[in-house]
């Protein structure tokens, strides 16, 4: 964990206000690169790593397939929000929550498939 780095971000959209739960810390690792993301985030658990996301960097048709998507990322999301609902104790909020990921997704789809359509996949607005 770099905190004292220009580039090392922490971030807390995850956390919701109580340390027995709020034990993870999120770092972005790298500079925004390409399109103005960061691509590296690292999870700790107190100071100990736990995993690390790459994510793409660069348009794939430019860079190749160097790292997860977002689209990836949110349908891992949704298969356990999927699990969590046919097992033995769904809720409202679960639900709530897979419907707005799978809108997201949908979103993020449209962009890819338009982008993709206009022939300009990688290269911003058609």
């Amino acid at each position: 964990m770099s905190e004292g780095t220009e580039a090392s971000r922490e971030v807390t959209l995850h956390q919701v206000g109580d340390p027995r739960v709020d034990q993870l810390r999120i770092f972005a690792e790298d500079g925004p690169g390409p399109g103005g993301a960061n691509h590296e985030y690292w999870v700790y658990v107190g100071d100990e790593p736990l995993d690390i996301h790459r994510f793409q960097k660069g348009p794939v048709c430019e860079a190749g397939v160097n790292g997860e998507t977002n689209e990836a990322l949110l349908a891992i999301v949704a298969d356990r929000l999927q699990c969590f609902q046919s097992g033995p104790m769904p809720c409202r909020e679960n639900a709530l929550a897979l419907t707005k990921i799978e809108e997201a997704l949908h979103w993020l789809h449209t962009r890819t498939r338009r982008s993709l359509a206009a022939g300009v996949e990688g290269r911003g607005k058609p």
